[in-house]
């Protein structure tokens, strides 16, 4: 990397569990200090017990919009500002349309764009007032492609690469920079919606990535030059028919 993260304050959404635990820990490894941003109190408290005072807890359903409205305050209340933001809680939907539920299909399209958007933009006005800020959305493949087997997934990562795209062009002039990571099939627990017939293939096939290798793009993305934004960064497994 072209520069580490050394007394960088950072924040990530979702935090404890897959690609934002594996965000968490490599910026911890480059010398962040983060806070980690979840509901599930339980992980969040294992993550304080094995990093200690390099990590910084923060408590909160995102998808409870008196709690979301509270980000901002409390991530000031406990860092003195913050440098890089990472959006990244989602949620996951598959299969035919015609059979998912409609409120399962609100709680996603909350957490994935709504919640996002809210959350971006509370961050923005602190990052703006200081003049310089990093913003990195994790969004998916299904951003690029029409993925025929999970439509309502695929819309929203849909809207939040436009998101991305729109809102860094009204940002740039601030010193901030924002971008997206959009990995292929990621081992998390959001593929435990996946049928298992689909799953095993793709693991049999190899065209599964590591929450590791996401999170190492993302230090690629946050290590250049400030001159330099990486506006998308899109990965997918090699063996992957796309």
């Amino acid at each position: 990397m072209s520069a580490s993260l050394h007394a960088k304050i950072a924040a990530v959404t979702g935090g404890a569990s897959g690609i934002g635990l594996a965000s968490t820990e490599a910026m911890l490894a480059a010398g962040a200090h983060v806070v980690v941003i979840d509901r599930d109190a339980a992980a969040v408290e294992g993550l304080c017990a094995k990093h200690g005072s390099a990590l910084t807890p923060l408590i909160i359903d995102l998808l409870d919009p008196a709690q979301c409205e509270t980000l901002l305050p409390r991530l000031l209340a406990a860092v003195d500002h913050i440098d890089i933001f990472h959006s990244n809680a989602g949620t996951y939907i598959g299969g035919d349309l015609v059979e998912a539920a409609a409120d399962d299909i609100d709680r996603m399209l909350n957490l994935n764009v709504n919640v996002v958007m809210k959350n971006v933009r509370a961050v923005l006005t602190h990052m703006i007032a200081r003049g310089s800020g990093d913003i990195i959305v994790t969004s998916s493949l299904a951003a690029h492609y029409p993925t025929p087997w999970e439509p309502v997934y695929a819309a929203s990562k849909w809207a939040i690469n436009c998101f991305v795209q729109t809102t860094r062009r009204q940002v740039f002039k601030h010193g901030i920079r924002i971008g997206s990571v959009s990995p292929g099939p990621v081992i998390t627990a959001l593929l435990a919606d996946w049928p298992e017939e689909k799953l095993a293939e793709a693991q049999a096939a190899g065209t599964l990535i590591e929450a590791s290798e996401v999170a190492q793009a993302i230090l690629f993305m946050l290590t250049r030059p400030r001159h330099v934004t990486i506006r998308d960064i899109v990965m997918l497994p090699s063996q992957f028919d796309l």
